[in-house]
């Protein structure tokens, strides 16, 4: 399994692909003043547990280091794994 990345303009998605298969996913959009608003992650109750959901989290922090964003942890999940990781708080918005 592996993480893929697929965005547009303004919004975008970090994915598990499990040999095509989606295992779960990370959505977010950007808005014009440079936020990446993660509202949703998801993974598949088969691979729950196994630390996915904080791996998506950590690309988006990656992407959003690369690209000059700070990110806004709409969805549940995210905002929990910014309260647990200060080493992320470079990009928090």
């Amino acid at each position: 399994m592996q993480i893929k990345h697929h965005n547009s303009k303004d919004d975008g998605i970090f994915y598990i692909d499990d040999n095509g298969k989606r295992m779960g996913d990370m959505r977010y959009m950007i808005s014009d003043i440079k936020e990446m608003d993660i509202y949703h992650t998801e993974v598949d109750p088969q691979i729950e547990g196994q630390n996915w959901g904080s791996q998506l989290i950590e690309a988006a922090v990656n992407y959003a280091r690369e690209k000059q964003l700070k990110i806004v942890p709409s969805c549940t999940f995210a905002k929990a794994i910014f309260a647990r990781h200060k080493e992320y708080q470079d990009v928090l918005a």
